[in-house]
């Protein structure tokens, strides 16, 4: 069976081819590296399988052997006590081998089936983290976190069915064969082996027929999964508009689908069960009347009808499993293939070959030169920007919503590339990485942009982006937090700080007083992104992350949009401080934060229309002006209604 692979996200938006089809032998290819690094654990299972084979077809020989001796004539005492208690306890040996070689096989190739299922998680989710922010904004979470699951379980599956269940199987039906037209005439091979052919062929087609439902049901999985996550993690979007009812009605309907996918499953499952037990049932009969004729006929013996008996028995009962066997082994390679899709889908924004780390320096200069961007290319969101941030120096970005300005912060962290086109002179070329490798303006990204961003004279996209965003430290507008205590969401900024850095970090963001006055204190939990605390605790506690990372680059994206006047103008003091002497680049909305800037860029339609300092802005007399104007007639009258308020309240 082939399965359609999914689309890259290194292409930009738009048609996109779909990626070549995968068959199952692929996916075996696929996983075989994995398990082949234990290689001698393979080999020795396999041994060990074998082994247990041989016992196991041992038993009915030994079986035969054993009825035949039980015919002996009266008074041969010699034959009653000594070859039927041989026979006795080789049988018994022969039984404990099988079990015994079963388990050693298991034993000794568990370590490859955990260490190849441990090795793809964790290739996964580390590739998952370094694909792209397109990918990450276009993704479902609950559908993909089940592909990993399912994927996972799926290694296991598969090496259990298949070293476990068909190997085995298929050693034993070649030596039953061989045993039977050896030892007796070739009609026994033949009807064994005309049996289990129409039993392979009904099994495997009426179970490739089955899968469809099975996808079906898979899908439909995935997508009540998907449906019940986003609403969960939406809990208090459906609160507010009391929509419980309609998201239940959402989740039952994929639920429905599911419920009659599951139908079809089953009824087609009863099916494929009787079909073959009416074929296995033909085969016994067929072999039992002419061991029965043989048996009448003096060409063979009691014994050999038992062995016969015990042989088809032996065979059928794992053969009675080999639908529920194939359509699990089909499943797990289906399983497998999405999840390894997941692994190969190619990573948009990549370091260049031989890439060497940021020099960043105490404080580097930043600098944007006739950068353009499009997450779209039908929509340009920056136009030729260029702006220099000095070393030790703050420039801050203003403008209505849509001019650009978050774009500025994500180019700088590197989550989209400005690399489409080169740049616009060979001086502004900046370094190369080492010979050999290719030049990153030459390398595909993601969206139509063009231009440059450097720190410290180094283009961003020469050096590992490891190195690059671990020196550059951001407060961002819309805070999430991990469900963890409130430590660990502050020490996320510096994995390893000390308990005393999280509480001095905590103390300049001006909420280690909250935190303190918790019954848990340190230890209290945020909740599911962070929902239990305010949206001004969740940004205090970003910024004490912050502090906490101590980076030569920062960036506040509305870094106190959340915060109360008052708490506002405390931290700001202290932002002021933490940024002396630091490169930052400030976006906001709220004039009165960046009034102190070293220069101030006001955006709109993704240009920089205006530049310049707070007073020269206000002397020209322009949008900037006009903005300050309206943002401070508004302060004002709020002020004037604070104190309207306040002041019946005071007489």
């Amino acid at each position: 069976m082939r399965r359609s692979g999914e689309t890259s996200s290194s292409h930009p938006p738009g048609p996109v081819a779909a990626a070549p089809a995968r068959s199952d032998g692929q996916t075996l290819a696929r996983l075989f590296p994995y398990l082949w690094r234990y290689k001698w654990r393979v080999i020795a299972a396999l041994g060990f399988m074998i082994g247990a084979k041989l016992a196991n077809v041992g038993v009915p020989v030994l079986l035969k052997n054993l009825v035949d001796a039980m015919s002996v004539k009266p008074g041969d005492v010699s034959a009653v006590l000594v070859v039927p208690v041989a026979l006795i306890v080789a049988y018994g040996l022969l039984r404990l081998s099988t079990s015994l070689f079963a388990e050693l096989r298991e034993l000794v190739f568990a370590k490859a089936t955990e260490g190849a299922s441990r090795s793809i998680a964790l290739e996964t989710f580390r590739h998952l983290h370094a694909l792209s922010l397109r990918f990450h904004l276009e993704r479902q979470t609950g559908g993909m976190t089940r592909d990993i699951e399912r994927g996972v379980r799926g290694v296991h599956s598969l090496i259990s069915y298949s070293l476990y269940s068909i190997i085995p199987t298929l050693i034993e039906v070649t030596l039953v064969l061989t045993l039977l037209a050896v030892k007796f005439d070739a009609w026994f091979a033949w009807i064994t082996l005309i049996a289990l052919v129409f039993y392979v062929a009904f099994t495997v087609s009426v179970t490739e027929w089955r899968t469809q439902f099975r996808k079906q049901m898979n899908e439909l999985d995935s997508s009540a999964h998907s449906r019940a996550i986003d609403s969960l993690l939406n809990y208090e979007t459906v609160k507010y508009f009391n929509n419980e009812d309609f998201e239940a009605r959402r989740y039952d309907e994929n639920l429905e689908r599911y419920r009659k996918a599951a139908i079809k499953s089953q009824t087609t499952l009863s099916m494929l069960n009787a079909g073959q037990q009416l074929i296995i049932a033909i085969g016994l009969v067929a072999m039992l009347y002419r061991a029965t004729l043989g048996v009448v006929g003096g060409t063979m013996t009691l014994g050999d009808l038992v062995m016969v008996n015990a042989f088809m028995i032996q065979l059928y009962i794992p053969l009675g499993f080999l639908g529920v066997l194939y359509r699990e082994i089909k499943q797990s390679l289906t399983d497998l293939d999405r999840m390894f899709t997941l692994l190969e889908k190619e990573r948009e924004i990549a370091d260049a070959p031989g890439a060497p780390a940021l020099a960043p320096g105490a404080a580097p200069e930043v600098r944007f030169e006739h950068v353009d961007f499009s997450y779209d290319a039908a929509r340009p969101i920056l136009h030729d920007v260029s702006f220099t941030i000095p070393a030790g120096k703050t420039v801050a970005v203003v403008g209505p919503s849509g001019a650009g300005k978050s774009t500025l912060a994500r180019l700088l962290y590197r989550f989209y590339d400005v690399n489409t086109s080169p740049p616009r002179s060979p001086a502004a070329r900046g370094s190369l990485p080492p010979e050999g490798g290719v030049p990153p303006w030459e390398r595909p990204g993601g969206g139509t942009s063009g231009g440059r961003i450097t720190i410290a004279g180094q283009d961003i996209r020469a050096v590992t982006q490891s190195s690059l965003r671990q020196a550059i430290g951001i407060v961002p507008q819309d805070t999430v937090l991990f469900n963890d205590t409130v430590a660990y969401n502050i020490a996320y900024g510096r994995p390893g700080a000390t308990h005393e850095q999280v509480v001095e970090a905590a103390s300049a963001a001006r909420i280690h007083a909250f935190i303190s006055a918790t019954p848990a204190g340190y230890a209290t939990m945020v909740g599911e992104r962070g929902l239990k605390l305010s949206g001004g605790e969740k940004q205090r506690v970003a910024i004490a992350r912050t502090l906490l990372k101590n980076p030569p680059v920062l960036i506040f994206d509305e870094a106190t949009s959340a915060l109360d006047s008052a708490n506002e103008r405390a931290i700001q003091a202290e932002l002021k401080g933490v940024a002396r002497d630091r490169t930052t680049l400030v976006i906001a909305h709220r004039l009165s934060t960046v009034v102190d800037a070293h220069e101030i860029l006001v955006m709109d339609g993704g240009r920089i229309v205006e530049r310049g300092t707070h007073a020269a802005l206000l002397a020209l007399g322009r949008r900037y002006a006009a903005m300050w104007a309206l943002q401070h007639n508004a302060s004002r009258a709020a002020e004037a209604g604070e104190a309207a308020v306040a002041e019946p309240t005071a007489a």
